[in-house]
């Protein structure tokens, strides 16, 4: 058997439509600012388009393409980013190091690349080969979306390391109705399905769909605002290790932590550095780039708590899709105004949201085969998950069973916080 025309076509348009995404990202960048690392959670600019062209070129290309010729046979060494069992591979905290390859070849690589991936696209492939291409090439696709979203928050992070703090891109001001008053929605538990089901795409972390008992919670109808963070630094939550975990307080000693990341004070009023530049902080807006530790310790100090994500999942799993995603541009939480889905306020984008769980495999989970087997499963140790996507993630790449995960004591994704509590 032999792809039909338009399912090539859609193949390609859907390859290119990502393609092109990650370089406008790129776009509002001086050539200076494609090549800096602020930290070892980040990542240069350049390195992110040169991997997620590895990527495709590693695991699509060299399998697939008969006679396919790279680009650079030492790009193996520095556009791998983790995985192991495909060759060694250059420190991540020294790849702000790297000055050459240029920019310009970089840009050379990825047109290399797509043009090959275009005739690949377009070929005659017999079912068996089709078959494992898409499964590979939608991973690819999603992979660069998360690189899309990472592109966002390091650049941010990058930027504000300059004492000027200057604007990626200049965000038109926009005024947003309010809304109402946050309230704690009722949940019914009982025994409940949680995972991926259906025929869309999916990684292999959100499998199986399997069952969980659950008892009756409530969760916020609002995420935690500006305003209600305030009043816990205000209340000089900062000082007081009742409300922290012991590594969480550790922590904030350690950093001298005293606001979420981004926030400062400018004669005597909160300021915060944005994608587009500084500006006052805007109460309404959902607090952001706050850490599991400062999320668990809010909550505890609000006398409530977060929710596992379990009860996210089945709270929010059948609410529509919409939101402040990448697609808008804007690239900042927004305030609440009237991006309300059923019962709760924005719902999905604008600000992952911490959960209390652990990120650990579902009861009969398998991970990808081969070298993609790297992908997720040997990062389940010392995490939690997030759940609801952010104003950097793109609306196509996200469905409610996605499971992000970070460290606890990292901050600088667009992190945010919901409440649950229990029913009593």
């Amino acid at each position: 058997m032999r792809m039909e025309t338009t399912e090539k076509e859609n193949m390609l348009k859907s390859y290119q439509t990502v393609r092109t995404f990650s370089e406008q990202l790129v776009q509002p960048l001086n050539l200076e600012d494609f090549i800096i690392q602020s930290m070892e959670d980040t990542s240069p600019p350049k390195w992110h388009l040169a991997h997620t062209t590895w990527f495709y070129e590693k695991f699509i290309l060299k399998e697939f393409a008969e006679d396919y010729q790279g680009f650079n046979v030492q790009f193996d060494y520095l556009f791998n980013s983790y995985y192991e069992t495909v060759g060694p591979f250059h420190p991540r905290i020294q790849r702000g190091l790297i000055t050459r390859p240029s920019v310009e070849e970089v840009f050379e690589y990825r047109r290399y690349v797509d043009l090959h991936m275009a005739d690949l696209l377009e070929s005659d492939k017999p079912e068996e080969k089709k078959e494992e291409l898409v499964r590979v090439l939608k991973i690819g696709l999603h992979h660069e979306q998360q690189h899309q979203e990472l592109l966002l928050t390091d650049i941010k992070h990058n930027l504000a390391q300059n004492p000027f703090l200057p604007s990626y891109q200049e965000q038109e001001k926009k005024n947003i109705p309010a809304a109402g008053s946050p309230s704690f929605v009722a949940v019914e538990g009982g025994l409940i399905e949680i995972g991926h089901s259906g025929e869309g795409f999916c990684f292999d972390n959100e499998t199986p769909l399997h069952k969980v008992w659950l008892d009756s919670y409530k969760l916020s109808s609002h995420l935690v605002t500006n305003r209600d963070y305030l009043a816990f630094i205000n209340d000089e939550g900062y000082k007081k290790p009742q409300f922290w975990l012991s590594d969480g307080w550790n922590t904030v000693c350690k950093y001298q932590w005293e606001s979420p990341l981004y926030w400062f004070k400018r004669e005597d009023e909160w300021h915060v550095y944005t994608l587009g530049g500084v500006k006052k902080l805007d109460p309404d807006e959902p607090v952001c780039h706050v850490s599991f530790y400062e999320a668990d310790a809010y909550a505890r100090w609000a006398g409530k708590r977060l929710p596992t994500e379990q009860e996210w999942e089945h709270a929010l799993a059948s609410q529509k899709i919409e939101g402040n995603f990448a697609e808008n541009e804007n690239y900042h939480p927004l305030p609440c105004g009237l991006n309300k889905s059923g019962p709760f306020y924005q719902a999905f984008g604008d600000v992952w949201e911490w959960t209390k769980s652990p990120y650990v495999s579902y009861p009969g989970n398998k991970p990808y085969e081969g070298a993609l087997g790297e992908y997720n499963a040997k990062f389940m140790c010392n995490q939690m998950v997030l759940r609801g996507g952010s104003c950097a993630t793109s609306s196509s790449h996200f469905r409610p069973s996605y499971r992000n995960f970070f460290q606890p004591e990292k901050r600088w994704q667009f992190s945010g916080i919901r409440l649950a509590e229990d029913v009593r």
